[in-house]
């Protein structure tokens, strides 16, 4: 965020953020902050900080983590339940800081939107409770139980500039006129660039040639753009590339973008909100698909040096096989070379000597020599050539002893090759171990779930609507099985289970009504399909139900319940033979679409686009897109790039432990 981003948003924030109160602060990661603030009648407000990035109300469900860092301790100490009196920018800088009175002592919370950024928690003193990061520097220390102190105004505040400073403009020389403006002011590029645009003079105009006229024209430029700041006239913009891909954010609409597509927004909160949380998140999914293609290619060239590690092995014990057999097929010629050609040297020749009158006796076509290539006296090796095949024999063994010598050679290739082989097969699972975590990790990437309004209670579990409208939730780990039995099961619900271990608590909550036969079946078939029968590659599955009364933690005497299970006591009443299927689906929610997902039955009574999954062997990732781009060939032209661009995160969602095909 720049200057003017940062003034636009203060200027938002003090009229939805004062008299709210901290209820709570999560570290969301190394350089973000998520504080969760309510005000009078329940309204409830989640203020996303990122240092050196952005500060902006966000209407996306982050997923926070299980344990707060030593920093969000600290902060929760001092801020929580503690009143938000004023939101300001420090001049024009890029700075905002938020002043909370907790406890009877007024704190400041010091955002630092440029460089590396920072978030430093100071007390009624000025001193620094604690910050983001510490740090020394040449003009201002950032150290606990140090006096706060300011960075240096970087630039003129143009908020208070006149005309004749503006004159300074020209002892930059002649440095080009974007850059000098850039600095002078303190903007940034975008917005000296914006000024220029506006007052119709090229960026590259160098300083020292500025007429009077033209300084003139910059600083009415300059005004007309701080005239929008001061009366708060915004109109918030997201531009996109010629792809759709969003590329800027800005309170107003800028000359610089006239030729981009953009999409306007009522509040400049909502605009930086859809541009950084979309944007941060792309960048998330792409740094995990790119951790995830590096590790899997990193497998992959290691199964290609096996497979020609194994390709090698094998042709070197064909190749050493058949030269056992060409020495036993000429065995007797070969062991007359090997006694020649030792008798010889023992009789006094030199090696030269041998060699010259093998040759001699090979142009003559006379056998032996007709096999005779080459001598090596170093190593006591004769090079000997048959059928085009040549290799070497060991003048110390006999012809027999040698080929004996190429057959354990080939044992030990095809040893060699047995073992590639194996490992082979190892590293092929590897791959696919890797692109099966790759998924997971990917969509653990995602910390955000855009949902176009604050998620229900029952988004956080597994869950459909019936088709006769009563709302079915389901556990997807032990945890969320505990507090759905606990926390969310009320007298005339009914709770389904699948007779097979590992499997999620179901519950319809009725409401008082009285379930059809046919939501009794979807949500048997939802109990069924979620259970680890699904990943068994199971066709179907008995699955039953009870009354909540039913269902207690208190195990036998002398038994321990782990996490996530319950004793069931008295009649179970039986859906028997429930077939697993899953169906994933659109629909049009508000503004939004949004993917629903569970049985067949009842995904098919609130949309027609859906695809259907039985039991498979695909990844959840794969499967993800091939039904991403199933819907997109479903639906209308008009929003066929809508369902091109869902996160395949929110498809995921929907798709059973194990994976699955498409029916």
């Amino acid at each position: 965020m720049n200057s003017f981003d940062i003034a636009a948003i203060t200027a938002e924030l003090s009229r939805k953020l004062i008299d709210f109160r901290v209820d709570n602060i999560y570290q969301i990661n190394l350089k973000t902050l998520l504080l969760n603030l309510h005000g009078k009648e329940g309204a409830r407000i989640s203020l996303l900080i990122e240092a050196g990035k952005r500060v902006h109300i966000t209407f996306y469900e982050m997923k926070k983590p299980s344990k707060p860092t030593g920093f969000c301790m600290v902060l929760r100490k001092y801020l929580r339940n503690g009143v938000v009196e004023k939101v300001e920018q420090r001049g024009f800088e890029r700075i905002i800081e938020l002043s909370i009175l907790s406890r009877g002592e007024r704190y400041r919370l010091v955002v630092e939107v440029f460089g590396d950024g920072n978030i430093i928690l100071v007390n009624s003193d000025g001193r620094i409770i604690q910050a983001l990061s510490y740090k020394r520097m040449r003009d201002r220390n950032i150290l606990r139980g140090e006096k706060f102190l300011y960075p240096p105004q970087f630039g003129l505040d143009p908020r208070t500039l006149d005309r004749q400073k503006m004159d300074d403009l020209k002892s930059f020389g002649s440095t080009e006129v974007v850059k000098a403006l850039a600095k002078f002011l303190g903007i940034g590029g975008i917005y000296a660039e914006e000024i220029l645009l506006r007052s119709g003079l090229p960026k590259n105009k160098l300083c020292d040639s500025l007429s009077i006229d033209e300084l003139d024209s910059l600083f009415k430029s300059l005004l007309s753009l701080f005239s929008l700041v001061q009366a708060e006239h915004f109109e918030p913009h997201v531009y996109l590339d010629e792809n759709g891909n969003m590329i800027d954010v800005a309170p107003f609409p800028l000359r610089r973008y006239v030729n981009f597509k953009c999409v306007r927004f009522n509040e400049f909160n909502k605009a930086l909100d859809e541009f950084y949380s979309k944007t941060s998140f792309e960048t998330q999914l792409q740094v995990a698909r790119d951790s995830v293609n590096q590790e899997i290619a990193r497998i992959k060239r290691i199964l290609r040096d096996q497979e020609e590690t194994l390709r090698e092995s094998k042709q070197k014990a064909e190749t050493y096989r058949k030269i056992g057999d060409l020495i036993y097929q000429h065995l007797g010629d070969f062991q007359l070379l090997l006694e020649r050609v030792m008798a010889e040297k023992r009789s006094g020749k030199n090696w030269k000597e041998i060699s010259e009158a093998l040759m001699k006796e090979k142009s003559e076509l006379r056998v032996p020599a007709i096999y005779f290539k080459d001598l090596n006296p170093k190593t006591l090796e004769l090079q000997v050539s048959v059928d085009s095949q040549s290799f070497s024999l060991n003048l110390r063994l006999s012809a027999q002893k040698n080929a004996a010598e190429y057959y354990e050679l080939a044992k030990k290739a095809e040893k060699k090759a047995m073992g590639a082989n194996k490992a082979i097969e190892a590293t092929r699972e590897q791959i696919e171990k890797a692109r099966h975590l790759g998924s997971e990790k990917i969509e653990k990437a995602s910390i955000l779930s855009h949902v176009g309004k604050k998620r229900e209670w029952f988004e956080k579990f597994r869950w459909f609507y019936s088709s006769e409208g009563l709302l079915v939730i389901g556990g997807r780990d032990a945890t969320t099985n505990e507090i759905i039995v606990k926390k969310h099961v009320e007298p005339g619900d009914m709770v389904f289970h699948a007779e097979i271990q590992g499997a999620p608590f179901v519950v319809i909550k009725t409401k008082g009504a009285t379930p059809s036969e046919q939501t009794i079946s979807e949500a048997a078939k939802f109990a069924g399909s979620y259970s680890s029968a699904w990943k068994a590659g199971m066709a179907s599955v008995d699955v039953y139900w009870v009354r909540p009364e039913q269902v207690s933690k208190t195990p036998p005497s002398g038994e321990f319940l782990p996490k996530g299970a319950f004793m069931i006591y008295g009649t179970k009443n039986y859906v028997k033979g429930v077939v697993l299927e899953v169906a994933i689906g659109l629909i049009r929610d508000a503004q939004n679409l949004r993917v629903i997902g569970g049985p067949p039955e009842a995904v098919a009574h609130y949309t027609e686009n859906f695809v259907q999954l039985v039991p498979g062997r695909e990844t959840s990732g794969k499967l993800a897109k091939q039904i991403r781009e199933r819907l997109a060939s479903f639906s209308a032209d008009k929003i066929r790039q809508e369902v091109q661009k869902l996160p395949l995160e929110d498809i995921q969602w929907f798709i059973p432990p194990g994976g699955g095909a498409i029916k």
